[in-house]
């Protein structure tokens, strides 16, 4: 595993299609996932590791992760829909910056992977998780 997920020793993860490299940390205080991109800061709620393992795990099959900014529409049944849908656990969106609340799908999975939560395809496009 690289990184411990603290301020000071984050996670270093790339995304499903290997095209980008991002560091996520967890605030314990804030109840935060901080997940830095480049300059771009994006938060989180910490609860989505285990929410989003869960709604894995009953959905029992490959989901695709539909990786959308907050402006755009998430295409139904994917990870970035459930992850701003009114049905999830939160009632909404886990992404906590406006105008950054969007690319659940494209963060979260890979953190997930890290852990060893769930299996990750890593395709150039149209990539798609399950439960461990």
């Amino acid at each position: 595993m690289s990184g411990s997920g603290t301020p000071d020793d984050p996670w270093q993860l790339t995304t499903a299609p290997g095209s980008s490299t991002y560091t996520m940390h967890r605030d314990d205080d804030a109840g935060l996932l901080v997940c830095q991109v480049g300059t771009t800061k994006l938060t989180y709620l910490a609860s989505a590791i285990d929410d989003l393992h869960a709604m894995l795990r009953e959905h029992g099959d490959w989901m695709p992760l539909g990786a959308a900014d907050e402006k755009k529409d998430a295409a139904e049944g994917t990870v970035e829909a459930w992850g701003r849908s009114q049905d999830n656990p939160v009632g909404g969106w886990y992404g906590q910056r406006n105008g950054y609340r969007g690319r659940f799908g494209m963060h979260l999975p890979p953190l997930l992977e890290e852990l060893g939560l769930v299996e990750l395809e890593h395709n150039a496009r149209n990539n798609r998780v399950r439960a461990i």
